[in-house]
C-alpha cells in the first residue's frame, strides 16, 4: 500500500486538493443557496412557473442549460462529499434543487419533508435572518 502511494504522489495531491476546494465550496456555496430558496417554494401543490419565462427563448435555455449543469455538479460533489470532507447531503439536496427532470418536484417536497433535513436546511436559514421553509 505504501509503495502503491509513492508511486502515485502526484495523484493523491490532486484529489487532496480538490477534496480541500470541495470542502470549502460546499461550505459557501450550499449554505449561500439554501438561504436563497424562496420560503413558499415548497408550499405549492403544483410547482410555480420560472420568473425567466418572458426572457428571449435562447437567453432562457442557456440559463436551463448552466443551471442543470450546476446542479449536476453539486449532486456528483455531494456524493463525493459523503466520503469525504463537507456538507454532502445538503450538497445533494441543492444539486437536485437547481436540475430539470420529471417529477422533480415531487421527490425534491418528498426530501424535504423529511424532518432531518428539514431541521438543517431551516437552521441555516435562521442564522441568515431568513424565513424557514413553509412545507
Amino acid at each position: 500500500m505504501i509503495a502503491y502511494v509513492h508511486d502515485h504522489e502526484g495523484l493523491f495531491l490532486w484529489l487532496a486538493i480538490a477534496s480541500g476546494i470541495g470542502l470549502i465550496a460546499s461550505v459557501v456555496l450550499v449554505p449561500w443557496l439554501i438561504v436563497h430558496v424562496p420560503s413558499d417554494y415548497f408550499s405549492h401543490q403544483k410547482r410555480q412557473k420560472y420568473q425567466w419565462n418572458n426572457q428571449a427563448p435562447i437567453a432562457g435555455l442557456i440559463f436551463v442549460f448552466i443551471k442543470n449543469v450546476l446542479g449536476a455538479v453539486f449532486v456528483i460533489s455531494g456524493i463525493v462529499m459523503l466520503v469525504l470532507p463537507g456538507q454532502g447531503i445538503l450538497a445533494i439536496v441543492v444539486g437536485i434543487l437547481l436540475m430539470d427532470f420529471p417529477y422533480k418536484y415531487k421527490i425534491e417536497s418528498w426530501i424535504i419533508k423529511r424532518p432531518t433535513i428539514l431541521k438543517s436546511i431551516n437552521l441555516l436559514r435562521a442564522k441568515a435572518k431568513q424565513s424557514p421553509l413553509e412545507v
